[in-house]
């Protein structure tokens, strides 16, 4: 008996992220994700990072809520979304959406050769604060954070919205993790001097 993969596909692909006007949210991550691995290979040499069995503190949640955040589990359950937002509404988060994500990739590029997708301590690392990171010490999560949770809300499923606080959460725990590490290999007075002046992920809020 052969595998029918299309039958796969149809049930990982399909409800919110195949039905207009949420299609459109779909296309837009799907566009995100595409463009952030493509542009990971661009990286600086790797000095130092952090165990991976320790990462799964913050792997974990991320992964279990992208889980949620297809459609899959509410196909299987059969949920239904809790409201409907119609094109207007779907508009408007995906410009949301697409200002998340900007307002990432601004981190990522200013962070240049220093971004890793991992926990790590560059050739040559040093505390950058300056653009998005004078603003918060995680622009990166910042962005993504606003963005899955505008696209979660937006879709209303029960599924999404749990996705994204988990995914949240996930990016959190990353930021403390990266925190932490980065006060011991720079220096308490380089990095925890910044952590003391800039907030962490949410803007004009008090540091810590």
């Amino acid at each position: 008996m052969s595998f029918d993969f299309s039958k796969l596909l149809s049930v990982a692909w399909g409800g919110w992220t195949t039905a207009w006007p949420t299609e459109l949210l779909a296309l837009i991550w799907l566009g995100f994700l595409a463009s952030w691995v493509g542009a990971s290979f661009w990286q600086g040499q790797t000095k130092k990072q952090v165990m991976t069995l320790e990462s799964q503190r913050y792997r974990l949640p991320i992964l279990i809520g992208g889980i949620l955040y297809t459609p899959f589990i509410a196909e299987l359950m059969g949920w239904k979304p809790l409201w409907v937002l119609g094109n207007t509404g779907i508009t408007i988060a995906a410009i949301l959406s697409v200002a998340g994500i900007a307002f990432a990739w601004w981190g990522r590029l200013h962070l240049g050769k220093f971004w890793s997708n991992t926990i790590t301590q560059k050739e040559d690392h040093r505390v950058i604060d300056t653009g998005p990171y004078g603003i918060v010490r995680h622009p990166i999560y910042t962005g993504l954070i606003f963005g899955m949770l505008v696209t979660g809300v937006a879709i209303g499923l029960v599924t999404t919205i749990l996705g994204a606080i988990l995914i949240s959460l996930g990016m959190w725990q990353k930021g403390r993790m990266e925190e932490v590490f980065l006060s011991k290999e720079l220096g308490e007075d380089a990095y925890g001097a910044y952590c003391r002046r800039v907030p962490m992920i949410i803007p004009f809020t008090s540091p810590r």
